[in-house]
């Protein structure tokens, strides 16, 4: 029962994760550069189980009844994802990209984490995704069932960033060239200026 539990929570999770997001692009780009993977891998997790288990324990509701949060994230998130996609759209003219040792400070750890935690909590979906969905689903269970169907929820996330940052090194052949770097960050920059149109024009709900 409680295996069956988890696999549940751990098919539901994925099938969240998985599809491509900001986050994910965010995270794929930093394990091609190979910089602060270990970082940026443990804060989309530590994020995803903190939402995850707030769902499980019912606190969704509070982000249900009060829409105006959602609609701040909303703004908020649109804003940071138009940023983001002119910056990649400015490596991806200028050629800026690439695996050049040296590109990024000693302190960068700290502006990669801000980014990391703005990818995770200023997206509106994560909240509807982790806290609402996936919450509501685990109340299809009682008692240890349910945090069963929470832990294998938290397992895919686990599962799906960490294989998503160190496993993005066996593409490391591919961007050695400039120019994989160039449509990479072009990619980014439509994909995260559409997303920031997509929040902006399409209400929260």
């Amino acid at each position: 029962m409680y295996f069956a539990a988890a696999l549940a929570g751990f098919a539901a999770s994925a099938g969240l994760i998985i599809a491509i997001g900001s986050q994910n692009a965010f995270v794929l780009r930093q394990g091609l550069l190979q910089r602060n993977v270990g970082l940026v891998v443990t804060t989309c997790v530590l994020g995803d189980i903190m939402l995850i288990l707030c769902g499980v324990a019912g606190i969704g509701a509070l982000v249900r009844e009060w829409p105006e949060l959602l609609q701040v994230l909303r703004y908020g998130g649109a804003t940071f994802l138009a940023v983001y996609g002119l910056m990649a759209a400015r490596r991806a003219w200028n050629g800026a990209g690439g695996l050049a040792p040296g590109m990024e400070g000693r302190a960068s750890w700290r502006r990669i984490l801000l980014a990391c935690l703005a990818f995770t909590f200023l997206n509106p979906h994560v909240y509807l995704d982790t806290m609402i969905l996936l919450g509501g689903l685990s109340t299809q269970y009682a008692g240890l069932a349910q945090w069963a169907f929470a832990a294998g929820a938290c397992l895919a996330s686990v599962a799906w960033f960490s294989t998503l940052g160190y496993g993005s090194r066996l593409l490391l052949p591919v961007f050695r060239s400039p120019r994989a770097w160039r449509v990479l960050d072009g990619f980014v920059a439509i994909f995260m200026l559409s997303l920031s149109l997509l929040l902006l024009l399409r209400p929260i709900g």
